[in-house]
């Protein structure tokens, strides 16, 4: 995992591109995780923890409605995180994570636990995926970090 959040880093400091996070299930380990990148000070700007459905409404202007029908830990939820935190947060890349990492939230036979929802928005460009984890809550959130990571890296790759 620290290997591709570094790579991460370093591709982004040469691209010159910052990031920033909102973060629900993860609570913020994604955003220390780039703390610890010698980059950090040059690529990232800063975080929001998010990890109560009300804060993803009155914080991140999440509309409740899209709450109900969708569930706080859905991927129309995290695209919206994702929107919202560029209000908040002047970067380059805003990055939301949501998901459920253990039982007793929005889960069912099509929405397990271990399902984890990332959305980045890069510029303009919305990148939305659904990931699919096992493991208990630790294993899945540093599966969802080392995720989110090969997702900026094949995305920038892409940029030119």
């Amino acid at each position: 995992m620290e290997q591709k959040i570094a790579a991460c880093a370093r591709a982004l400091a040469e691209k010159q591109l910052t990031v920033a996070f909102v973060e629900s299930a993860t609570a913020g380990w994604l955003c220390s995780e780039f703390a610890l990148t010698e980059q950090a000070g040059e690529v990232l700007q800063g975080g929001i923890t998010c990890y109560d459905a009300s804060l993803k409404e009155s914080l991140l202007g999440v509309p409740h409605p899209l709450i109900e029908i969708f569930t706080p830990e859905s991927q129309e939820v995290t695209d919206e995180l994702a929107r919202g935190l560029k209000h908040l947060i002047p970067a380059d890349i805003a990055v939301a994570v949501t998901g459920l990492t253990a039982p007793g939230g929005s889960e069912t036979a099509e929405k397990p636990v271990g399902t984890m929802f990332v959305s980045a928005l890069i510029r303009r460009n919305l990148i939305s995926r659904r990931f699919t984890f096992s493991g208990n809550r630790e294993a899945i959130i540093k599966q969802t970090i080392g995720a989110t990571a090969e997702l900026l890296l094949e995305s920038l790759a892409q940029q030119v």
